[in-house]
């Protein structure tokens, strides 16, 4: 028996065991968050939509019926609305990408929001001499093949170490800013410095950070940023107390933000932002691992710190993978849940709001998926998730998210629609 099919037998009885509970939202004090019963749960499943990946991190569209799926080595391969992946990559920069540790390589990928007006796109990888980079391209005269000689370098942060690098870059829907996922420098406790970097507010890791890629080369900063002028922090910083935040996105429809940040030794979390933060939340790390103290030396009083709406011990997983709020078309059930999931134990989950009050649903694992490493947005609001499947290429794919409730389309029915047209990248 598999890991991953072990820990999902797990987590059904220990799904059995749990009580009704729901979280309340602001939520300050230490708890063990519990989730609510399951009669209320979604009918989820996923249905391979292409494969062939190695080592998917990434998936992104750009404004059309397209999806680019980003693979650590370097090399981001397009897909088009039919399944069908290109044999020409859009960019191959793995000469300039080190990926020699399992959590180094290419790890994001956002286009600009007006693409293909801005016909820009960014990444953010580990290169041998500068650790993280942040750097624009551009797209060739073929909108399937980047120009990979365009590269413009906007950020290089140092790492310590080689983990926790975090690597997710998102544009935010309400201002147009491009937010980048930054972890804490790697190794283990968060043991640099006196407090951490996660809450040293004069390094960029352990941090997101809010950019304006529009104002200025390389950077502007926006004028709002919560720490603009503060001499005690730097201005490139949104939010702060993060450990690894492998994925992050914002809810399409509301601009509220979601993070999975990946835990130390005992639980793994699910942190909020609502879309009319100033900025400035601190999550945490390392004075807390979740909702439970880690390492409170020199921290502030619990108040201080902006607790998770979720967080789960490591018996039903050990590697939180951040997902998005569904707002496509085509299962009405779904719409306005956020889906995450756990890459070492294949677990999934929904989380939605009902009022005050945050409902948690497990799901266990679905058919297919062993180790769900990245989901992934559709044009149109459709869900995907990447398989991380590293013991064989064949059986790497991206899967797209279903929901069976009786009502929606039948998801044996559904044939991809291809309209004839001059344009390669399709509508959205």
């Amino acid at each position: 028996m598999s890991y991953a099919e072990r820990h999902g037998q797990l987590f059904l009885l220990l799904l059995a065991c749990l009580v009704v509970a729901v979280i309340g939202i602001g939520q300050a004090a230490v708890s063990t968050n519990l989730v609510r019963a399951s009669n209320n749960a979604l009918n989820l499943s996923a249905d391979v939509f292409a494969s062939g990946f190695d080592q998917p991190v990434d998936i992104a569209h750009a404004g059309d019926s397209r999806l680019f799926v980003v693979e650590r080595a370097g090399i981001i391969k397009v897909v088009q609305s039919d399944g069908a992946v290109l044999p020409t990559p859009f960019l191959d920069i793995s000469a300039q990408v080190d990926d020699s540790h399992g959590e180094e390589g290419l790890l994001g990928l956002a286009f600009h929001p007006d693409y293909p007006e801005t016909a820009y796109f960014y990444v953010n990888y580990t290169n041998p001499q500068d650790g993280t980079r942040i750097s624009r391209f551009a797209v060739s005269s073929d909108p399937n093949v980047a120009d990979a000689g365009s590269e413009e370098i906007l950020l290089t942060v140092a790492q310590p170490q080689e983990n926790h690098n975090g690597g997710d870059l998102n544009f935010g829907p309400n201002d147009g800013y491009l937010y980048v996922g930054l972890g804490d420098g790697g190794g283990g406790g968060d043991d640099h410095g006196a407090i951490g970097n996660g809450q040293n507010r004069l390094t960029l890791l352990g941090k997101i950070l809010r950019l304006d890629v529009d104002g200025g080369f390389p950077y502007a900063i926006p004028p709002d940023n919560p720490f603009v002028n503060d001499p005690q922090a730097l201005d490139e910083i949104w939010a702060l107390g993060l450990r690894n935040p492998w994925r992050f996105s914002f809810d399409r429809a509301t601009g509220e933000l979601y993070i999975g940040d990946v835990g130390q030794g005992s639980r793994e979390e699910i942190d909020y932002q609502p879309a009319d933060s100033s900025g400035g939340e601190n999550y945490g790390w390392r004075c807390y691992e979740g909702n439970e103290p880690f390492n409170t030396t020199g921290c502030d009083d619990a108040d201080a710190y902006v607790f998770p709406i979720f967080d789960y011990p490591h018996s039903v997983g050990q590697a939180v993978t951040g997902g998005f709020v569904y707002r496509g078309s085509r299962y009405p059930a779904l719409v306005g849940h956020y889906l995450f999931a756990d890459y070492t134990s294949g677990n999934f989950w929904t989380a939605s709001r009902n009022g005050s009050e945050w409902n948690v649903v497990p799901y266990g694992t679905l058919p297919g998926i062993s180790r769900p490493s990245t989901f992934g947005e559709g044009c149109d609001g459709e869900l995907y998730v990447a398989d991380y499947n590293f013991l064989s290429l064949s059986l790497t794919a991206i899967y797209r998210i279903q929901e069976n409730t009786p009502g929606n389309l039948d998801r044996f029915l559904y044939f991809p629609v291809v309209f004839s047209s001059s344009d390669p990248t399709g509508g959205c």
